[in-house]
């Protein structure tokens, strides 16, 4: 799977997929919800990098004190809106407003999309940002109220 970035703006920004194949209605149904799960951790502030204090300890990890005030010092870091997921051919692609969610999600979704390649569906690319001259963003999607 070859992954890419155009250009990038994080309240508006296409994620676009490119298939092997068509992709089957289980194929898209995972694609669907591997990306509003994603959306949904970032809505609740999950892509938050100043508070990684779990990460930051390092691998020993038992009887570790976790600072519940951390959070609620650091800004917060939420994703705004997404759009519905859409299919055309071996084309899928979504709109977000990624609002002031870390960059940290987008690492976290490049990874489970590596891993949803390797077991359900055959990625041949991920795009990140910018337009589709095969899908013009003319055609727009649905837009969820968040």
């Amino acid at each position: 799977m070859e992954v890419s970035f155009r250009e990038f703006n994080p309240f508006d920004v296409w994620i676009w997929l490119e298939f092997e194949t068509v992709p089957s209605l289980m194929e898209q149904q995972y694609i669907e919800e591997l990306f509003n799960s994603w959306f949904y951790l970032g809505k609740l502030g999950g892509f938050n990098a100043e508070n990684l204090q779990v990460q930051e300890t390092g691998i020993e990890i038992s009887y570790m004190d976790y600072d519940t005030t951390q959070s609620s010092e650091n800004l917060m870091s939420l994703m705004h809106n997404m759009g519905s997921f859409e299919f055309l051919g071996t084309w899928g692609r979504c709109w977000f407003d990624l609002g002031t969610s870390d960059l940290i999600a987008i690492d976290v979704l490049i990874n489970a999309i590596t891993q949803l390649n390797k077991d359900y569906a055959l990625v041949k690319q991920l795009i990140i940002g910018g337009e589709n001259e095969d899908w013009s963003v003319q055609e727009q999607s649905n837009f969820l109220e968040s």
